[in-house]
């Protein structure tokens, strides 16, 4: 089994392939030629996972899937949300996500947020959606070097320490992206024309 994830995100990409097993090839944008800039105007994640999920399916001619992922904190009435990549503006950081999102917080002590990750498929004209979402708190620092985004400020639920002080397969076993994969997989395993 082949597929085209719509992203060339090193992070995503190494997180995805190794939510499928050995024998199916999950190819990155870049592997499909495709160079252009996809589209994220959607107000929310799903609307946006459809969006690049749309764009790659009229570029391939195999599957293809996109995913849109971002960290919804309680007390911030949801944010940073669909806006977690550019929180702090087109062309920020991860460093300077995190800053704004820890400035916002001070002096809260609610510190409630979910990581979800929503992936969009398009199969012969249907749209299917997958969601993996794990619940955990905000740290009142940046803690660990490892992962990328948000994972130095967030403890997932059961856990004592932040997604990046975990390893790469400790952090994946649990990730909200697997588990929408894994809801990906099982819905691939009994589709015949997949």
């Amino acid at each position: 089994m082949q597929f085209t994830f719509a992203s060339n995100n090193v992070h995503k990409l190494n997180e995805i392939r190794t939510c499928f097993p050995p024998g199916c090839s999950v190819l990155s944008l870049k592997d499909c030629g495709i160079t252009e800039s996809l589209p994220e105007t959607g107000v929310n994640l799903r609307q946006n996972a459809l969006q690049k999920a749309a764009f790659v399916y009229k570029k391939t001619t195999g599957f293809s899937f996109a995913d849109d992922s971002g960290l919804e904190i309680e007390a911030l009435g949801g944010r940073p949300g669909v806006y977690s990549a550019r929180y702090s503006g087109e062309g920020c950081t991860d460093a300077m996500n995190i800053s704004k999102v820890l400035k916002e917080m001070e002096n809260i002590t609610h510190r409630k947020a979910v990581f979800r990750t929503v992936i969009a498929v398009i199969i012969n004209e249907v749209t299917l959606f997958f969601e993996g979402v794990i619940e955990g708190v905000i740290t009142h620092s940046s803690i660990g070097v490892n992962g990328f985004g948000y994972d130095p400020i967030f403890i997932p639920n059961g856990f004592n320490k932040t997604f990046a002080q975990m390893t790469f397969e400790e952090k994946n076993r649990i990730s909200h992206r697997n588990l929408a994969c894994r809801e990906l997989y099982k819905f691939l395993l009994a589709y015949p024309a997949a």
